[in-house]
């Protein structure tokens, strides 16, 4: 068993997951900060005009996926590494490590 651990340790892809993973995490607080910015913006714009902004409908829906795509990476659900790994605009959908 400890051998085993020691194996999975000395393996350069579990560091650098672990690496992508501290940087994503700290992207991810800072995209968590930027919604609330979008969030009251958008309501500050709303009761301004009466109506929704759709730029910055359009940016807060984006911001909302690519912090799905941040989780679903963060916790193991995908594999697939999130903006700027990847495109922008990725599907709200992907498919986890086990359905390859």
């Amino acid at each position: 068993m400890e051998e085993q651990i020691n194996l999975r340790l000395s393996q350069v892809e579990i560091w650098k997951r672990i690496f992508l993973m501290l940087l994503f995490a700290v992207i991810i607080t800072i995209v968590r900060w930027l919604a609330w910015a979008v969030i009251l913006l958008q309501l500050f714009f709303t009761l301004i005009s009466g109506e929704k902004n759709s730029h910055i409908l359009s940016f807060g829906r984006g911001l909302a996926i690519y912090d799905y795509h941040l989780l679903l990476f963060l916790t193991f659900g995908t594999d697939v590494l999130p903006f700027p790994f990847s495109p922008w605009a990725m599907q709200a959908n992907l498919t986890s490590p086990d359905e390859k």
